[in-house]
């Protein structure tokens, strides 16, 4: 803690008869839960400003004021941050926090502990905030409610099961199971795995969705095709869940998704994952990705028998192909004004927490959006996306003190965004960082 100075009236009065001996400065101890971010450049995540300079101010797990001319309260605890950047948390609006370790899954590890684990390497790779769409339940729910004051992992939200049926009165009852657990969304499938299945039907899917909407729930749309989600969108989808991957997207689409204010969630990094351990993935060797992996992990996604079975694979050219359609098609909205809200898909194996939010962003501005751009569209976007922004997304007055101390600029080069110094939630530091 660092005391802050002033000087009282009798030194003041003394200064100007010059008939006083100069005393120390009162020292003023500051106040539990005050404290002021000085000198960093603030990107505010709520639209396209960025403050050189700024000053944030944080009391007790809230964001006071935040700006270029904030006057700093002599009973803060100061933190020179000049010369780097400040960033809202990110905002996951697409992972999984389930039942996954390593590269195994299995019910019995869906405890309290594994839930707070995961979400403590998200939170240490700068992202604050995940929505798990699928895979959670009842104890998920219970690690979500908690949200204790001193707040130093993510924060939950959560869809619970997947929603699979093959009847309307099927569709009805699994979604009104699952609302009754307490989540926050509903999430649902509707696609073929490139022919491997058989696809919900149209009617199957409107019961999912109006009996989601008649619990006061959204619904989340797994989906592939074009053609799925302009049907989709009309039935009332609240969320694409994952790019449009077979063709490229059009201008009823566009029109679709922004006459209903619907997002669109990318989550690219998903598709690098079904071909890209074929051989042997450049960042096994990233000090970034290493700092959590299990080498065992490695071990196993680098011997020759999994890459033979990548290799082999009938889907993983196909998916390789699709992801440059993806990144065309994203760009193609974005232009249009579509809502962005980054996701990943992370959580099922080989799709890493927290590291793979970055290479997102990377891929994000490899298909053409600026880094500002895509670092709205992970933090106040996808809070707006996924109706969170009334206390999240951004460093503005009055919302929850998420946010990251980046040491370089990643308006510069997005893969500053792996320069984390500090990541804070609700005002309090996330362990564990170097």
């Amino acid at each position: 803690m660092h005391a802050t100075t002033r000087f009282s009236p009798v030194l003041a009065l003394c200064l100007i008869v010059g008939a006083c001996a100069t005393p120390e400065p009162e020292s003023v101890e500051p106040t539990p839960g005050l404290t002021a971010f000085t000198g960093a450049r603030l990107i505010l995540g709520d639209s396209n400003t960025v403050i050189e300079d700024g000053t944030l101010i944080v009391r007790d797990g809230r964001i006071e004021a935040s700006g270029d001319s904030v006057a700093v309260p002599v009973n803060a605890q100061l933190v020179d941050v000049s010369g780097k950047t400040i960033i809202p948390g990110l905002i996951n609006a697409h992972g999984h926090v389930n039942n996954v370790r390593g590269l195994e899954a299995d019910p019995s590890f869906y405890t309290e502990a594994h839930i707070e684990n995961q979400l403590a390497l998200y939170a240490r790779y700068g992202v604050t905030t995940v929505f798990s769409l699928g895979g959670g339940g009842p104890t998920g729910v219970a690690v979500r409610d908690r949200s204790p004051e001193d707040l130093d992992h993510a924060r939950l939200y959560l869809a619970g099961p997947v929603i699979t049926a093959e009847t309307p009165e099927e569709a009805i009852e699994r979604v009104d199971a699952v609302a009754a657990t307490g989540v926050d969304i509903i999430k649902f499938r509707v696609d073929d795995n490139l022919g491997g299945s058989q696809k919900m039907p149209p009617d199957v899917y409107t019961a999912v969705i109006d009996a989601a909407h008649a619990r006061g729930l959204r619904v989340a749309a797994h989906l592939y095709y074009l053609d799925d989600a302009k049907q989709l969108l009309a039935a009332g989808a609240d969320l694409i869940a994952h790019s449009v991957r077979d063709k490229a997207v059009d201008e009823e689409l566009t029109t679709l998704l922004k006459e209903h204010d619907v997002c669109y969630c990318p989550t690219l990094m998903r598709e690098v994952s079904t071909f890209v351990y074929e051989s042997r993935p450049d960042w096994f060797d990233d000090p970034f990705f290493l700092r959590e992996a299990d080498p065992a992990v490695i071990d196993e996604l680098s011997s020759p028998a999994y890459q033979e079975r990548v290799q082999n694979s009938r889907t993983a050219p196909i998916y390789k192909e699709a992801l440059q359609r993806a990144k065309t098609n994203l760009k193609s909205l974005a232009d249009a004004g579509v809502g962005i809200a980054m996701g990943t898909d992370t959580g099922p194996a080989g799709r890493f927490q927290g590291f793979f939010e970055h290479k997102e962003l990377e891929l994000m501005v490899e298909a053409g959006l600026t880094p500002l751009q895509t670092i709205v569209a992970s933090t106040g976007a996808a809070a707006r996306c996924m109706q969170i922004d009334d206390n999240l997304g951004s460093l503005s007055p009055g919302k929850w003190a998420d946010f990251v101390v980046l040491g370089a600029n990643p308006l510069d080069d997005i893969r500053n965004t792996r320069e984390i110094e500090s990541v804070w939630i609700r005002g309090n530091q996330v362990p564990g960082i170097e």
